[in-house]
């Protein structure tokens, strides 16, 4: 699965069909979008083909992979997966794999 620098764990939405971030307000309090002041950079067993960005709807720059925006969980610490496969705002949220698909 895929981890920041920090070693926090990284997940997608399965209500985002496309790169266009839907989760905002309370859904992105609960679920910060993983940000990026310019090009992201793949480490470790992150592919840099399939990184991305989208812009949200207050110009910020959010990390796509694989198409897929990403999101950080608010109340997980380094090394946590305590939200894998589970229903929050109306869809699933799953941590995601290197290869860019969700790990089940």
């Amino acid at each position: 699965m895929l981890f920041n620098t920090s070693q926090q764990a990284i997940y997608i939405w399965e209500v985002e069909e496309s790169t266009n971030a839907e989760c905002y307000a309370d859904c992105a309090d609960l679920w910060p979008p993983v940000l990026t002041d310019g090009s992201p950079r793949a480490s470790g067993n992150v592919k840099s083909e399939l990184l991305g960005t989208t812009t949200r709807t207050d110009g910020s720059v959010q990390v796509t992979y694989n198409g897929h925006p990403l999101y950080y969980y608010a109340h997980e610490g380094p090394g946590e997966v305590e939200c894998h496969n589970i229903i929050t705002h109306g869809g699933l949220w799953w941590v995601i794999h290197p290869d860019g698909n969700r790990t089940d």
